[in-house]
């Protein structure tokens, strides 16, 4: 009897600290890409001083910290309440736990890459630059506040029509959620990788700054050769038409997330010799 209620304890013991692990997981997955990453990485860097101060009994250090931690509650929660609030809608909406948000169904994912080929192939043929950005499971609402919040019905010819030479939403990025475009005019993150080709400009690095630090699909149309790139994972391919960039959307938005990387990239070198993989 004792042996049974052991076992039964330690049971609900792991029960408990799998729910636990898999709710700050889910949380994690929700924060990452916002602005809320740096917060973390601040209070990690206070603990360690906080576990330091304490092991060699600096009694001022500790101190001030414990209070930093106190105070700093209130201050998150007022800095940070757009990641809260959206938190909140999440887990209202059951996403936190089961993860439905991104799951697009297949004549959603069709009509993006079908109004997203069209609108890049027909700014390639006149060599109209734009930066389109699908978002998929990282959240991108800090680089969505950044532009013109638009929320309008994805359509190619209303890509083609913020993309065009001196209107007032032309430069920067275009970010769709959901199939809606969600703002227009939108600052990315420049890549500081060295090693990126000397001939890709603003666009390809903020298209590449983008991709390392999320899972979204990013279009770029060079406006110096119309040359239209898919970015994904810090990887660029180019040289696309209009079918090929369409099947390639297709399959980098259907398939599993564990395989989307090197799966496409395989298949993309298998069906399109043309593309050049940087």
């Amino acid at each position: 009897m004792i042996q049974w209620d052991m076992m039964t304890r330690y049971i609900v013991d792991l029960i408990d600290i799998l729910i636990v692990s898999y709710i700050i997981y889910r949380m994690l997955v929700l924060l990452r890409g916002t602005r809320a990453v740096q917060l973390l990485q601040g209070v990690f860097v206070l603990i360690i001083f906080w576990l330091v101060s304490k092991f060699m009994h600096l009694s001022t250090v500790r101190w001030l910290i414990q209070n930093l931690f106190s105070v700093g509650l209130l201050a998150v929660i007022i800095i940070f309440q757009p990641e809260l609030r959206k938190a909140l809608e999440q887990l209202g909406r059951g996403g936190i736990f089961f993860n439905r948000r991104r799951q697009f169904q297949h004549k959603l994912v069709t009509r993006i890459t079908t109004e997203i080929s069209k609108a890049a192939a027909h700014l390639s043929k006149r060599q109209i630059g734009a930066l389109i950005v699908i978002e998929r499971e990282t959240g991108l609402s800090d680089y969505i506040e950044t532009g013109i919040l638009l929320e309008a019905r994805l359509t190619s010819e209303l890509l083609k029509n913020i993309f065009l030479p001196n209107t007032p939403l032309h430069d920067g990025a275009v970010i769709i959620r959901d199939g809606q475009i969600m703002a227009a005019g939108c600052y990315l993150p420049l890549s500081e990788n060295p090693f990126i080709s000397k001939e890709l400009g603003t666009r390809h690095r903020a298209g590449l700054g983008l991709s390392e630090i999320s899972d979204a699909v990013i279009v770029i149309v060079s406006e110096e050769t119309g040359t239209i790139s898919v970015v994904t994972h810090g990887r660029i391919e180019r040289g696309f038409t209009e079918e090929q960039l369409n099947l390639r959307l297709l399959r980098e938005l259907k398939k599993p997330a564990k395989n989307r990387n090197r799966l496409g990239t395989f298949l993309l070198r298998k069906e399109k010799e043309g593309t050049a993989d940087e």
